[in-house]
């Protein structure tokens, strides 16, 4: 019996979970399975049951746990898999557009008001410049911050984002950029068109106010 569960494990580690059919994944949810019992035939059982994958995921814990060889324990992990998904969905379907720089300043500035240092902010989106995820890549001094391409596309890349936003603070409240602002703005296009994640825009924030920089360099940019 305990082969049968291995099965579908062994498989996800080979081909990944899209190669995997859906009593497969669900029996990975459920566990080892206990004898009489399988984990491949209760989840067999379990869309034959509900009318297929659809209707399986609408299911109450009480629901499931009335199917045979399911229990509570199952059922309830069941209904958290499937809740998972509908959270991961919905996630990706609702994210939040960064089509200008002003929904780049109030999406950030919470996370930098009151700084006394200096940090730099990689933002991830996708092609429709969706944000994917936001993530501080270096924390300096009130005069500067030291930032290396490594660091900052690193996040990038992980989250496959097609193109990064830059951003950082002033904490002298003054968001107008230096030359060096400018010139690690060059650099990192630079890398970004190297690695295929176009630099959007750099932001600096101040005290209520910031600057693009793309707005700034304009056709340099």
């Amino acid at each position: 019996m305990e082969l049968n569960h291995e099965r579908p494990r062994e498989r996800l580690l080979r081909c990944g979970p899209t190669e995997l059919g859906d009593e497969e994944l669900i029996a990975l949810v459920l566990g080892t399975g206990v004898r009489d019992h399988p984990a491949r035939a209760v989840a067999l059982e379990l869309v034959r049951s509900a009318g297929g994958v659809g209707p399986l995921s609408r299911s109450s814990v009480r629901e499931l746990a009335q199917i045979t060889g399911i229990g509570s324990a199952r059922a309830a992990r069941v209904a958290a898999a499937f809740e998972l998904g509908r959270r991961a969905l919905d996630a990706v379907q609702h994210r939040e557009t960064l089509g200008r720089a002003e929904d780049v300043f109030r999406c950030v500035k919470p996370r930098v008001a009151g700084l006394t240092q200096e940090v730099f902010i990689s933002i991830g989106v996708d092609i429709r410049n969706g944000l994917l995820d936001i993530v501080e890549v270096a924390r300096g001094t009130v005069l500067g911050v030291e930032v290396h391409p490594r660091e900052v596309f690193r996040p990038l890349i992980r989250m496959a984002a097609a193109g990064g936003v830059l951003v950082h603070n002033h904490p002298s409240g003054d968001p107008t950029p230096s030359s060096e602002d400018l010139e690690l703005t060059r650099r990192l296009r630079e890398v970004g068109r190297v690695l295929g994640i176009p630099i959007i825009d750099h932001i600096v924030i101040g005290d209520n106010s910031f600057r693009s920089l793309a707005e700034w360099m304009g056709t340099e940019f």
